[in-house]
């Protein structure tokens, strides 16, 4: 029987970025939404798997000794004779990027090669972003959040918004995940890219609507971050930070929130709110998608302003 399996399991995309800078040279970085948050979850002492699938190269060589230098369960994560995922970066800033992912490892994903007992050890399972619009993945993939709901376990979900999910197609697999989540993260970006036709204020409203109990984590960058629930939204200033690099924020912000969630399950959601804001002001002060430590996130702590709480 397989022992000591991770309370929180990440489903999703692991890739590899190549980031165009400013010399006109290219490099490569470890990346992937999912996996990011995954490393974040580890990293703060959460046993976290990153249930995925790498290519059986030198990009995923890369991928599998950044997995186990964070700590991640190792079992869940498996590499195949595929070509590797790619995400191509032209430019940062306005964001212009495709991917290069046809026929990839990230698509081999087999549920059947997850650890027996996986399931029942689990207390949160996340999915979300490029891995819930690439396809056989994703009908995977939903049908794992579907069984894990069933089985009373906690789903966190981040769209985590690409233009790959424009369109009619990929609605009803946001709805499904919205009505399956306990936790969604969602940033003021991903309300316009999910819902064109809507201003801000209707896309989350909507939102709400097909997750009328779910806690739901709005960030807006530099102007800080609300956690809207049943009877209550909580306000979070961003904290101080001299912002290197955006890249991977979020994906701390969200893995901080879950992997507080999992360590201090009596904590207030303020007190889950502000780990989560410290987690991201590590990160961006870092190059590259960052995993913070459980020492940098308490030294931002101790100098990061107190959320306010309105009823709803």
């Amino acid at each position: 029987m397989t022992t000591n399996l991770p309370k929180l399991i990440v489903f999703g995309e692991a890739l590899t970025d190549f980031i165009r800078e400013d010399n006109q040279c290219w490099r490569s970085a470890p990346g992937g939404s999912c996996w990011n948050v995954a490393r974040v979850g580890a990293r703060l002492g959460v046993p976290t798997g990153f249930a995925g699938t790498v290519s059986d190269d030198t990009f995923g060589d890369e991928l599998m000794q950044h997995s186990a230098q964070a700590g991640l369960d190792m079992r869940f994560t498996r590499q195949v004779e595929r070509a590797p995922f790619l995400a191509m970066v032209v430019s940062k800033h306005p964001p212009q990027y495709f991917f290069i992912g046809e026929n990839s490892a990230d698509l081999a994903f087999n549920t059947k090669a997850l650890p027996t007992g996986w399931l029942g050890a689990s207390e949160i399972v996340h999915f979300g972003s490029l891995s819930l619009v690439r396809q056989p993945l994703a009908a995977h993939l939903l049908e794992i959040a579907q069984a894990a709901h069933a089985a009373g376990k906690r789903i966190s979900f981040d769209p985590n918004y690409r233009d790959l999910m424009a369109g009619p197609a990929y609605r009803s697999t946001l709805r499904c995940m919205a009505e399956l989540a306990s936790y969604i993260k969602v940033s003021d970006e991903d309300l316009r890219g999910l819902f064109p036709e809507l201003d801000e204020a209707s896309a989350l409203a909507q939102l709400r609507a097909w997750a009328p109990t779910a806690a739901i984590l709005v960030t807006r960058g530099a102007a800080g971050m609300q956690l809207f629930m049943a009877q209550e939204v909580l306000f979070q200033p961003a904290c101080a930070a001299q912002v290197v690099d955006t890249v991977g924020c979020g994906d701390a912000c969200v893995g901080g929130w879950i992997a507080s969630l999992l360590t201090r399950p009596d904590a207030a959601p303020a007190s889950h709110l502000q780990f989560s804001a410290a987690c991201a002001a590590v990160a961006c002060a870092q190059q590259g998608a960052y995993a913070p430590t459980p020492d940098e996130v308490a030294a931002r702590l101790g100098s990061q302003s107190l959320c306010m709480d309105f009823h709803n």
